[in-house]
């Protein structure tokens, strides 16, 4: 039987497993020709095992026993069963899938981190891997001709290629790993939330590229049209590209939803329906909750200052900042301020220096101490302590899930504890307070019995979610929000946006907010800097009304 003329890949009731443990029981699923996929689901619900199920990181094993299986054609990997010849597992791109996600972005900052030679050369600062070089070891030639490759200018990297990973935004190391899977020459990709962390130019030119691949995915039986076949991996029903053609859906570790993409559509009318029926009196709950626990947050740290503490004193404040990085500058000549309660949106295309901008008040960026920064009334570098910092903000940021992701065995109460202390992992004992505080927390973020799961073991976007509230949990003077709803699905995302516009309204914290996405934007953000590269002035400051 050829397999390849009916299916690219048929999986017929087999559980998806790592070698620890079954993550999703059982699925049956086949992609045909003509078809185009999304897969998507909640944070947590299986949709992530899948998707590294068809990735070959998790085994695909059929669910019968092994005595009644016989092995099937090799280049298809296939199992079948000699009483229906019915293929229990096959696909047809063995050792050929390319995966691009959140968590490959991660994983590659985290390689960088390990790799860094930076206490051992002159100078002391080691660029890692450049972009170059990175596309090198799928190319194999020395990159000098990669600014004129058409993947690497649909990917927009040709100005980036001789930067190393780490000093790359989000965004840019997203399309960086694009440009890599496409060179990679791989018959499948897999492409897991591509659109977190793209600027809105970005986002328009990857949804037109994946239309024009997906077109010629549905064009015919064969995959022979020269570009790899996809599989698109959403968290949100949104921005989907219009050839999609069929949705399989994961909840609670299962198939919750597998047909056409009209059919789902009508099911999420559908549930929406039922949502907004109860949604006002599950937003007021959910609101009276995260009051009660800033309450306690606040009386616990009496002593703690908080913005309402400083009057009209700036709480953070840059004169004529300049940040450069060789040749490249990022931030020229800015000015600004920040007072309490005067909540800001920070916007600009990707790599246009906002991670930059919020390192400089975070302290993870060095050339703070050669710019005139003062935070709290402190000018940076005249004695205080990175400490000392730190204990007035609270911190989301991309920099901080890897970090934590690196330490990754700790346990999600002492995740939500380190808010308290500032660290990346817990290295004191934890105090009963302490330790009631972080389950209420962790019962709001719908955690509730999960306090010794390890921070590891969580999906990517669960793993945001319990930063998100380590960030809240003492009630800073300052939370600082660097694309915090990475990763998360639409309920968890609504949720989140609820927690932060009731901290803002609490009148203790003040928030700074990086997003790209305008659904993402609070109503209490009336203050917005735009940062524009290339341009002169590099900024622009204005006030919503």
């Amino acid at each position: 039987m050829d397999n390849s003329e009916k299916h690219f890949i048929s999986i017929q009731k087999c559980r998806i497993q790592s070698k620890n443990a079954v993550l999703i029981p059982e699925v049956t699923w086949t992609m045909s020709a003509g078809e185009a996929w999304l897969v998507i689901g909640p944070n947590g619900g299986g949709k992530s095992a899948f998707l590294r199920g068809l990735a070959g990181d998790f085994d695909i094993v059929p669910n019968i026993p092994e005595s009644d299986i016989c092995a099937g054609d090799r280049e298809w990997k296939s199992c079948f069963t000699e009483a229906t010849d019915v293929p229990l597992y096959a696909t047809a791109f063995s050792n050929s899938v390319e995966t691009v996600s959140l968590e490959r972005a991660a994983a590659l900052i985290e390689e960088e981190r390990r790799n860094d030679e930076s206490d051992y050369i002159e100078g002391g600062v080691d660029p890692g891997r450049t972009g170059r070089r990175f596309l090198c070891e799928v190319t194999h030639d020395d990159g000098s001709r990669l600014e004129s490759n058409p993947q690497v200018k649909l990917c927009g990297i040709e100005k980036i290629l001789d930067r190393g990973l780490k000093y790359m935004s989000t965004g840019e190391i997203r399309r960086t790993l694009l440009c890599r899977a496409l060179l990679s020459a791989k018959r499948l990709l897999i492409l897991s939330d591509p659109f977190a962390g793209l600027d809105v130019s970005s986002r328009s030119i990857l949804l037109d590229f994946l239309d024009f691949i997906e077109a010629k995915q549905l064009s015919g039986s064969k995959n022979d049209s020269g570009w790899p076949m996809i599989v698109l991996g959403m968290e949100r029903y949104t921005e989907i590209p219009v050839s999609v053609t069929h949705v399989l859906e994961f909840t609670a570790n299962g198939v919750s939803f597998c047909g056409k993409k009209a059919l789902y559509e009508k099911l999420l009318e559908e549930r929406q329906t039922m949502r907004e029926k109860t949604r006002d009196s599950d937003r007021s709950a959910f609101e009276a909750e995260i009051r009660d626990l800033h309450a306690e947050a606040v009386e616990r740290n009496a002593d703690f200052p908080v913005s309402g503490d400083t009057g009209r004193q700036p709480l953070v404040r840059m004169k004529n900042v300049t940040v450069r990085w060789d040749d490249h500058i990022v931030l020229s000549d800015l000015s600004w301020a920040l007072y309490p309660d005067e909540h800001w949106l920070i916007r600009g295309p990707n790599g246009s220096g906002k991670t930059t901008f919020l390192e400089l008040i975070t302290g993870d960026n060095m050339q703070v101490f050669c710019n005139d920064v003062s935070l709290f009334g402190n000018r940076r570098g005249s004695g205080e302590s990175i400490w000392e910092v730190k204990a007035k903000l609270g911190i989301v940021s991309y920099r901080l899930h890897v970090e934590y992701r690196m330490v990754g065995g700790t346990d999600l109460e002492s995740v939500i504890i380190s808010g308290i202390h500032d660290t990346i992992g817990l290295y004191e004992p934890k105090s009963d307070v302490e330790v009631v505080s972080a389950r209420k927390w962790l019962k709001l973020g719908g955690f509730a019995g999960r306090e010794t799961a390890s921070f590891s073991s969580l999906s990517y976007g669960e793993q945001r979610a319990v930063l998100i509230l380590r960030a809240a949990v003492k009630c800073p003077p300052v939370l600082i929000l660097d694309e915090p709803c990475h990763g998360l699905d639409s309920e968890y995302r609504q949720k989140i946006l609820d927690l932060l516009e009731t901290i803002a309204e609490s009148g203790t914290t003040t928030l700074l907010h990086v997003t790209h996405d305008p659904d993402e934007v609070l109503s209490c953000e009336k203050h917005i800097l735009e940062l524009h590269p290339d341009e002169q002035p590099m900024y622009r400051i204005l006030i919503r009304e």
